[in-house]
């Protein structure tokens, strides 16, 4: 995997884009203060692919939803030992383009403006990376949470990507289309649910339904990695020897997952599920070498996965400057 090597106006943008590094003490989960414009993008090569990851922004979650079957204590000091904040979890969203050959694919389509205001940045920063949106051959969903389906429509109701070949798994779009399914959720999740069907639904958009193992374009295909939602996918590109994985929400917590990964959060639609993913990805992606895009990782959320005595670690990929 080889990151993208800036040029002189590339380092000028990024400069431009870069957080201020300041030391706002005593809280150290704010060691990185951000201040002005926030990187956009970050473009690298996987084989014969050129792989660009996409923000479309942040935002922020309770640290009460971590964690949810594990001691209280024990989940606090965790965070304690790992520099974050004791209630606030702050996630970034980082979507994969893939272009390998004729494909341009486009991994989830972000929150759009129906979420917080703190995302829907995605179709901006498409442009400031230099991609037309309608150039976009498909859209892979992992699934249909709000921060990954909300951004397919625009404020007209109009799809965003009207060209695009829309694809996702036959089990998740079965899940959120099963009759009266807003009245057999919790209150607080009803919106989410009308949220999912109102996008599947969206007028001129055509699914094409995968399964695990469906081919999305040459050398890009779907993994069933159920659990966070019942037909939860995962994004493989492979290239010349060379593959990575887009893991959408099977990994939500950049330490969490990988130190422990049998602590899941509120969100996990099936407990027992999810980590039988994890822990099957895990092994995976550690044995095989494979390197891995995490979507709520630390921007831009692209690095490999080793094991150790204490278990498995994320190891972010090295930025390498033009030489």
């Amino acid at each position: 995997m080889t990151f993208f090597k800036p040029t002189r106006r590339d380092l000028l943008k990024i400069a431009a884009a870069a957080p201020a590094f300041a030391l706002p003490a005593p809280v150290a989960a704010a060691l990185m203060g951000p201040s002005g414009s926030q990187p956009a993008y970050h473009r690298f090569t996987l084989g014969a692919a050129k792989i660009t990851v996409i923000s479309d922004g942040h935002f922020t979650m309770p640290t009460s939803e971590l964690g949810v079957n594990a001691d209280r204590a024990e989940v606090a000091e965790f965070l304690k030992a790992h520099y974050l904040a004791s209630d606030i979890s702050y996630r970034h969203t980082n979507h994969m383009f893939i272009e390998l050959g004729d494909a341009k694919v486009l991994v989830d389509v972000g929150s759009g403006s129906r979420f917080v205001g703190t995302v829907g940045k995605l179709v901006e920063n498409l442009d400031a990376a230099g991609i037309d949106t309608d150039e976009i051959t498909h859209v892979a969903m992992t699934h249909a949470h709000p921060d990954h389906i909300w951004g397919l429509r625009d404020d007209f109701d109009e799809p965003i990507f009207p060209d695009a070949e829309y694809v996702m798994g036959g089990t998740e779009i079965d899940y959120w289309l099963q009759d009266d399914l807003v009245n057999k959720v919790a209150p607080e999740q009803q919106q989410i649910v009308l949220g999912a069907i109102n996008s599947i639904n969206a007028e001129g958009v055509d699914w094409t339904v995968a399964n695990d193992g469906t081919e999305v374009a040459p050398g890009i295909r779907m993994l069933a990695t159920p659990g966070h939602t019942v037909g939860h996918m995962s994004v493989m590109v492979e290239s010349e020897g060379e593959s990575l994985i887009a893991l959408g929400d099977s990994f939500t917590n950049v330490y969490m997952d990988f130190a422990q990964p049998e602590w899941v959060i509120e969100r996990d639609h099936d407990p027992e599920l999810t980590v039988k993913t994890r822990k099957h990805l895990l092994d995976m992606t550690a044995t095989d070498k494979i390197a891995v895009l995490g979507y709520h990782f630390p921007f831009p959320g692209v690095g490999h996965v080793t094991k150790d005595a204490s278990g498995y670690r994320f190891v972010p990929a090295l930025w390498r400057w033009e030489e």
